[in-house]
């Protein structure tokens, strides 16, 4: 492949998503939200992989915690594996998040390894936003690349359709490129008061900042060198003591750093570390539908209201009763909801959280968080349902001295060889077959049948079949927290 041709979709999965909460929480964020079929994550890997094939590449980077590894490979193996062209999928995994002139630091670091004669262009995508239509997305994204070769630290320029005050705005300048319709950047502008957003918006030579951009590895490294040297210094520490680790489901290569020196990187964005200092950052139109979903009011404008302006999210099987009820957006769980007499209200139910909050202060949603966060609280990080390598488990009911969950395997998949000091087990097959370890013991558990597993013996439970294998677990005990896990063996690596 000519060098010219060379892009690589560098996926930034990282961000907390608090004002999409209770959905969206620490162990399981924004970017793997369904909105639709699929995942957000899903989509944008779907968006990347449309561009690498229209340009004959061949890698896609994610750059994430190093908690969400195999998520990330669940979520997007099967998307790549529909889109075929043999698209390999890589992974930087961060030990905490150093914000994103790092990460971009790390990928294009990882980049020159790769292809050490080249100078790939990086087309650096948050993984939580929601663009349509592709192909449009992909044309855009082609004239942000182009504009790149010549040396241009590119930005997506979205046009503003009111004026909103929750993003950033990028003034557009003379023309650089007429060919990609990429403008030199005047000047960057945090988020406006309303009065000066209504007066970007009637000048017409404002865009919102996408948070996209098209970078040559090269030239973002000498830029970071130039106005952020700690960034640069820091970040081939970091990479020259980068090991690479177990990527079981891709085709590509996945690595892992040093948490003390990952520590030492400044926590700074691309935004503030090069493309405001840089003199040759450009702007490209992009004249695709947008939305970053940063807020629940964000979110409800992608379903149709009715004619009270009221707008269902329905995830559930519940049901929405609503009478004498306007312009409020309501996120349906299992439960029946109903509302009576309200209006400008948000209403998300989940199964172990419910969020009610005045349309106008969706901003605020991060409050609650915070609080929450303050008291110490599980909700911040955890759902009920928590995903693991091999599966997934959800809490069904914890009490005094029990729990019970619902465990489900993948095909395939193996828990650890692993011991609790403190609790025994009862483990009860719904459907599939269970392949059990139980101290020196193999054997197989089917459908209708149960077995007991006693404190300090060793056991390890694998899914034998070619469907998933689901079970209750009902743990006993004076102590059933998930710490209280000693592993012998672990296909995961996490003994």
């Amino acid at each position: 492949m000519s060098n010219n041709n060379r892009v690589i979709p560098v996926i930034l999965c990282g961000g907390a998503g608090t004002r999409l909460w209770p959905l969206s929480r620490k162990n399981f964020p924004k970017p793997f939200l369904k909105l639709g079929a699929e995942s957000l994550i899903a989509q944008t890997v779907r968006r990347a992989a449309a561009v690498v094939k229209a340009v004959g590449s061949e890698d896609i980077l994610l750059v994430s915690n190093e908690s969400y590894q195999f998520l990330l490979q669940d979520e997007c193996t099967p998307v790549l594996n529909s889109e075929g062209g043999n698209i390999a999928l890589h992974q930087l995994l961060e030990p905490q998040g150093r914000n994103t002139a790092p990460a971009i630091a790390l990928a294009a670091l990882w980049a020159q390894t790769k292809y050490p004669n080249e100078d790939p262009v990086l087309l650096v995508l948050p993984a939580d936003h929601l663009i349509n239509p592709v192909p449009t997305f992909v044309q855009v994204a082609q004239n942000a690349v182009a504009a790149a070769r010549k040396g241009w630290l590119t930005c997506f320029g979205i046009a503003p359709t009111a004026p909103e005050t929750g993003f950033g705005y990028i003034q557009q300048g003379a023309p650089v490129d007429e060919l990609n319709g990429a403008f030199a950047v005047q000047r960057f502008v945090e988020k406006p008061k309303l009065e000066l957003a209504m007066e970007y918006l009637a000048s017409g030579q404002y865009v919102w900042n996408g948070g996209m951009f098209a970078l040559r590895t090269g030239d973002v490294l000498q830029a970071l060198t130039q106005n952020e040297p700690a960034v640069a210094l820091q970040a081939q520490t970091v990479w020259a003591g980068a090991k690479e680790t177990k990527n079981a489901k891709s085709t590509g290569s996945a690595f892992a750093f040093n948490k003390d020196e990952f520590a030492k990187l400044p926590d700074i964005s691309i935004d503030y570390a090069v493309m405001e200092k840089a003199s040759n950052v450009a702007v490209v139109a992009a004249s695709f539908q947008w939305s970053d979903i940063g807020s629940w009011a964000a979110l409800s404008e992608q379903f149709s209201a009715d004619s009270k302006g009221n707008s269902l999210q329905q995830e559930g099987t519940g049901q929405l009763i609503s009478i004498d009820s306007s312009n409020t957006h309501v996120r349906l769980g299992n439960r029946a909801v109903a509302m009576l007499g309200v209006e400008n209200l948000l209403i998300v139910d989940t199964p172990d959280a419910l969020l009610v909050a005045d349309k106008s202060r969706h901003q605020d949603v991060k409050k609650v968080v915070e609080t929450l966060k303050a008291q110490g609280s599980e909700l911040v990080n955890f759902h009920p349902t928590v995903h693991r390598p091999w599966g997934t488990y959800t809490v069904l009911e914890d009490s005094s001295g029990y729990k019970i969950k619902r465990i489900e395997v993948k095909p395939g998949a193996a828990l650890s060889l692993q011991m609790h000091h403190h609790r025994s087990e009862h483990w009860i097959v719904v459907s599939g077959t269970a392949e059990v370890t139980n101290g020196e013991n193999v054997f197989l558990v089917r459908k209708n049948e149960s077995t007991y597993i006693p404190a300090g013996n060793r056991h390890r439970l694998v899914n034998p079949g070619v469907l998933n294998l689901v079970m209750i677990e009902v743990q006993s005990g004076d102590y059933l927290e998930e710490d209280d896990i000693v592993r012998f063996d672990d296909v995961y690596g996490r003994a």
